[in-house]
């Protein structure tokens, strides 16, 4: 029985920290970039779009295709950041467990 009540403790161990990590996560803000800076993305952690930044030289009519990719790429390289951010954050909490095949990450 005390093997039970040992993990039941570890299980509301590794819950406090997963609720803190969620909070670290809100927090957490990341930029993404692409076209060498032209277009900047800000998000949350949690994958929330905080701002974008484009450079005023893109703003032309026909570079609309070119902004649009850019924005894409930005936004993609923000995503990344966040998601090694989080996956960082979950090795802290799993004490560096791997997460079993098909568990996502909370967000």
């Amino acid at each position: 029985m005390k093997n039970l009540a040992d993990i039941m403790k570890q299980m509301q161990s590794m819950q406090s920290r997963m609720s803190d990590m969620q909070e670290k996560l809100e927090g957490l803000t990341v930029t993404g970039q692409s076209g060498g800076g032209m277009v900047k993305i800000t998000m949350s952690g949690k994958g929330v779009l905080k701002g974008l930044d484009i450079d005023a030289s893109l703003m032309k009519p026909e570079e609309k295709d070119i902004l649009e990719d850019l924005i894409v790429a930005a936004h993609a390289d923000a995503k990344a950041k966040a998601e090694a951010a989080a996956a960082e954050e979950m090795k802290a909490v799993t004490g560096g467990l791997p997460l079993p095949p098909g568990l996502k990450l909370p967000f």
